[in-house]
């Protein structure tokens, strides 16, 4: 009888390759990391990370997959990377990726974070709009990105009057010139993203913003990503033969010099603006003449002139700017199938009316004097 008797059955171990959980994540010039694993009454389960970076000592990997093992599925990307990091080895040496890296991974296995394969992209090509009601598009569609109105958008801007706009926290006494905006005409715009200020006529810069869910940049930290939005710049600038690179946070560099720099924000929805402007062929003499460009922001720049710090890409790249922005959609649409969009009446219609209430108000412009 006692050959007979029954236990109770314990699940056997999930190894249904179909049934698996599968995420992989590319870190910005580095490696790519990839996790396969099962969720088991709520936590992970036969977890094995795995992918082309190099790790010492070796039984690091197994540490990885037994600190991983057992969180609960709701674990935040913070989370993750904490129990990672506390799970190593002493001494352990990650190259190519990072614990931040492995709960980015994770978290796309479980589809809390997304890759930009995850989206169906649009992009919208440039149209001549006034400054103000290019900025107020901005926090017009970043809205409707996270409200899933919209798929997520790639914009060129573009733009008539000689404009400076400036950063959410900016002051305006403090960034700009009121002689100087008087005597060129320049309009003065505040827009949602942080940063500092951009001085814009037309035809000498290429600015674009992205439009995207905060999911794609999940567990990515605030400064990594810039340059993971990016990518496909630093791609399309290559193929025009410029080398290109970020200088923390948000300058956009060559060896010649800088070309740009980038902004961002968030909204409460999940929608998030990523905001950039390269210099195409830009009147230096006028910049400083209309900006307040300080020693203290240039102390850390390595020259005492604002105007070498910005090296137009006309200059470096010989081509007209309207070949560079066809290079960059063309690399865009390559690299995630996007395809062409415009804005709406709709949307242009809600971008007037932001003009009128909030993007083209005194107080607006002067919440920071």
């Amino acid at each position: 009888m006692d050959s007979m008797t029954s236990s109770p059955e314990q699940p056997p171990p999930i190894n249904d390759a179909d049934n698996r959980l599968h995420g992989e994540y590319k870190v910005p010039g580095g490696k790519l990391v990839v996790v396969d694993l099962d969720v088991v009454a709520g936590r992970f389960a036969n977890v094995s990370l795995s992918g082309d970076f190099f790790l010492e000592p070796d039984e690091a990997l197994q540490a990885i997959n037994t600190a991983l093992t057992g969180l609960p599925d709701s674990s935040t990307a913070a989370d993750i990377a904490a129990a990672v990091t506390a799970g190593l080895p002493r001494d352990t040496v990650l190259f190519g990726f990072s614990t931040e890296a492995v709960a980015v991974t994770v978290r796309r296995a479980l589809a809390k974070a997304t890759s930009w394969a995850d989206h169906q992209w649009e992009v919208i090509p440039p149209s001549v709009l006034p400054t103000q009601v290019n900025v107020a598009l901005d926090e017009v569609l970043t809205e409707e990105v996270g409200a899933g109105l919209r798929n997520p958008t790639l914009r060129f801007w573009d733009w008539e009057e000689p404009s400076v706009v400036i950063g959410s926290f900016q002051s305006v006494r403090n960034e700009v010139d009121p002689e100087g905006v008087a005597r060129h005409g320049i309009t003065v715009v505040r827009r949602i993203s942080g940063g500092g200020a951009m001085f814009m006529e037309a035809g000498n810069c290429i600015t674009y913003s992205l439009y995207l869910p905060q999911t794609l940049v999940d567990g990515i930290s605030f400064a990594d990503s810039y340059a993971f939005l990016d990518a496909w710049v630093m791609a399309a600038l290559e193929k025009l033969g410029i080398t290109a690179f970020y200088v923390p946070l948000n300058d956009i560099a060559t060896e010649q010099g800088k070309i740009g720099g980038a902004a961002q924000k968030r909204l409460a929805n999940g929608g998030m603006l990523h905001h950039v402007t390269m210099s195409y062929d830009i009147d230096a003499d006028k910049m400083v003449d209309v900006l307040r460009i300080g020693k203290e922001k240039l102390s850390d720049k390595g020259t005492r002139s604002a105007k070498k710090r910005v090296d137009p890409l006309r200059r470096q790249t010989g081509l007209a700017r309207a070949a560079i922005l066809a290079a960059m959609q063309e690399v865009f649409v390559e690299r995630y199938g996007a395809e062409e969009s415009r804005l709406t009446e709709a949307e242009l219609g809600e971008a007037k009316k932001r003009v009128e209430a909030k993007f083209g108000t005194d107080e607006w412009l002067n919440r920071v004097p």
